[in-house]
């Protein structure tokens, strides 16, 4: 496929480009990033015309406007590490082409959530890198795969396989440098990166293998076996990662490999996150969850006509709106090549402790009536922090882990029309009632608390989910108060999330206390979920947002593998 990306730098730092959690021992798992970082200095965007540059505006930043860190993205699914589904090849049934099929139809927001994930095995293919013609991709070939079963096992279903060059590790670097990635390539200044034939991916087509990864920018070989590559493998209905890196840090198997995508409508690819988790009980477990299809996927789909992202209260506070912008078209699929113009925290999003606290060497002016609302904060909880840890850099271990959902959905109804707009409170009680029942909560929980809100309002054209809560013409979602999120800081939870719009809820006092109340204790939140009727207890959650540098707050998809 293809790649896209650009983003407001600081310094550049190497080793932030291929993060991986610390260290850890036998029985813990352990975390590794295998995403590229997206900024303006790195070769992440697809180089040729027209496809558009990616762009991250710091549309709002803390001060007397607003309170909050606000961005606006210009990105499309060829940014950065990226995911290909079946209908970027694949036709559509009805256009009766030689490659229609019902694979045409599986978009990224339609795809089963077991697919996204499994064991990771590693084919080594280091020696083929730099081995072919300027301009050429050496090619990966059945053999390769058939070295790997004679040394492991043969592959199947639930199995991903990954193409290990040392690509991405090797040449994604800052420009002008990072022409090397992918533009001299294209030009046929230097031998193309290392990819699969179609011999390749129909072997693992007819094993059962659903699911790949290369470290190379594309599972495409360059000049000419892009395509015939590409619908080898997605006829099958196969999905991919490209543009993956430090596939060394993982074993050759035995790790749970991921990816996550922001659930687009009708997406023929996206721009994801993908990782594995190595040692302990948790990657055995989400393997064998995996080969079973036992997942849920508690995202809701992000559509033109849905309401995403916030209306803001009366005129002029609304965030970015969600939009399409097609620039490419392809007649043989009937199908616009887009990108997406989105306020950074559409849909299901990552809210990082940068979103509501300055930096420590900033002093924002605030309005006068919120550095009210900041004396009253900090006579109750102490003084409110600070941060610089924007969304690219929060822990992939932080936002995963076992879930522990608390219903409050009895909360609904509890407020009177005279007080809104306003949120019934969720407290601290809640948390209590919900341990008696269910035992503790733990260190490395992800809370989610179920409110129903979103299933019950999500609809297209619908002003209930937003813009008749935040303006007072009906009562808004349950959100925790700052003292709940203390409370919960003391029980080690890192991680809170909700199925309502936001865990601010309406009233803006309150809700920038929740907000300053996580960032001050180095807590993330995930906002914007759905579905949580479908999951049983014991699942595990899987979160991972965009890794954009600079970023206050990223989309990204929530799964549970039970």
């Amino acid at each position: 496929m293809l790649a896209l990306s650009l983003v407001v730098t600081s310094q550049w730092n190497p080793p932030s480009l291929f993060a991986e959690s610390p260290p850890a021992s036998e029985e813990q798992a352990r975390f590794v990033d295998h995403s590229l970082l997206i900024g303006p200095e790195l070769p992440c965007t697809w180089p040729t015309a027209p496809f558009p540059r990616f762009q991250i505006s710091h549309q709002r930043t803390i001060g007397q406007e607003s309170p909050y860190n606000i961005d606006v993205l210009l990105i499309d699914g060829n940014t950065g590490t990226q995911l290909d589904v079946p209908p970027h090849s694949a036709a559509r049934p009805e256009l009766n082409r030689e490659k229609s099929g019902p694979f045409g139809l599986a978009y990224t927001d339609v795809i089963e959530p077991w697919q996204f994930g499994g064991e990771a095995c590693v084919v080594d293919v280091r020696s083929l890198l730099n081995k072919a013609p300027n301009g050429v991709s050496p090619l990966v070939t059945p053999e390769d795969v058939k070295r790997f079963e004679q040394s492991h096992r043969p592959v199947q279903f639930g199995d991903v396989v990954l193409f290990r060059s040392g690509y991405s590790d090797k040449y994604y670097r800052p420009l002008p440098e990072g022409n090397r990635f992918l533009a001299d390539v294209l030009d046929r200044k230097v031998p193309g990166f290392p990819d699969p034939d179609p011999d390749c991916m129909d072997y693992l087509g007819k094993k059962g293998v659903l699911t790949l990864g290369t470290d190379s920018p594309s599972m495409g070989p360059v000049p000419d076996l892009a395509e015939p590559t590409h619908y080898a493998g997605l006829k099958y209905g196969m999905i991919w990662t490209e543009g993956a890196c430090a596939l060394d840090k993982i074993p050759e198997t035995g790790a749970f490999y991921c990816i996550l995508a922001p659930k687009h409508r009708g997406g023929p690819y996206s721009e994801s996150r993908a990782f594995s988790i190595v040692g302990g009980e948790v990657p055995r477990k989400l393997i064998e969850s995996a080969k079973a299809k036992r997942a849920v996927d508690i995202t809701p789909t992000m559509g033109l006509d849905m309401p995403v992202v916030s209306p803001g209260v009366g005129v002029g506070t609304h965030r970015q709106v969600y939009l399409k912008i097609d620039f490419l078209y392809n007649d043989y699929l009937d199908m616009w090549h887009h990108t997406h113009l989105m306020d950074s925290m559409t849909g299901t999003h990552l809210v990082p402790p940068s979103y509501a606290l300055p930096t420590a060497d900033q002093h924002p002016d605030y309005s006068p009536e919120v550095r009210g609302w900041l004396e009253k904060y900090e006579q109750k909880f102490g003084p409110r922090g600070t941060s610089s840890m924007t969304a690219e850099q929060v822990p992939l271990d932080w936002t995963c882990g076992p879930i522990r959902i608390i219903d409050v959905r009895k909360l609904i109804g509890t407020t009177k029309s005279g007080s809104w707009p306003a949120s019934p409170k969720i407290t601290p009680q809640q948390i209590d009632d919900y341990e008696k029942e269910h035992g503790p909560l733990k260190a490395g929980d992800i809370v989610v608390f179920q409110t129903g809100f979103v299933d019950e309002h999500y609809k297209p054209g619908s002003t209930t989910l937003w813009a008749d809560p935040l303006n007072g013409k009906s009562e808004g979602w349950p959100a925790p108060d700052a003292e709940t999120i203390f409370a919960l800081k003391k029980r080690g939870i890192r991680c809170v999330a909700s199925d309502a719009p936001d865990l601010g809820g309406v009233d803006p006092a309150s809700a920038l206390m929740t907000y300053w109340a996580l960032g001050s204790n180095e807590m993330v939140g995930v906002e914007f979920l759905h579905n949580l009727e479908k999951v049983p207890e014991n699942g595990y959650f899987l979160f991972a947002a965009l890794k954009i540098r600079d970023c206050h707050g990223t989309p990204g998809r929530a799964l549970v593998f039970y």
